[in-house]
């Protein structure tokens, strides 16, 4: 079976923001990778919890990944991404301290992925509209 354009255009979007979400992950082998949220030699329980947020990011990343091969989950992974990646911003944007020194390259990436994942449930909810009111073949 040949992929159309748009299915090549989601898969791609998809495999795109799930492993560039992942890269927190790197804080649990290296943590001076923390560095670059402005983390720098944190006492022992903000790196068990900044190291326990890259799994969890970890996670999100490698579900819009599957996703992308496995359009039954795209729904749950991308209500998930929106919720952590919005949850995120609303709590950073939230605290002008923190917001003034937020990664940029974040204050972009997680907006950008809120509104290609909400354009990809869009489409699911337009497809599924399709094909609600037709007859399986064969009955």
């Amino acid at each position: 079976m040949s992929l159309t354009r748009k299915e090549i255009a989601i898969r791609s979007a998809l495999i795109f923001m799930g492993v560039f979400t992942t890269t927190p992950a790197l804080a649990v082998i290296n943590p001076a990778q923390l560095e670059s949220y402005g983390v720098i030699d944190p006492n022992s329980i903000v790196l068990t919890l900044l190291q326990h947020r890259g799994l969890l990011q970890f996670a999100l990343g490698a579900s819009l990944v599957y996703a992308a091969f496995k359009p039954d989950i795209r729904v749950a992974a991308a209500l998930a991404a929106i919720f952590t990646k919005g949850g995120g911003l609303l709590i950073t944007y939230s605290r002008p301290e923190v917001f003034a020194e937020a990664s940029q390259v974040a204050m972009v990436f997680d907006p950008l992925c809120i509104v290609l994942l909400a354009a990809i449930l869009v489409d699911i909810a337009l497809q599924r509209g399709r094909y609600a009111g037709r007859r399986p073949t064969g009955a």
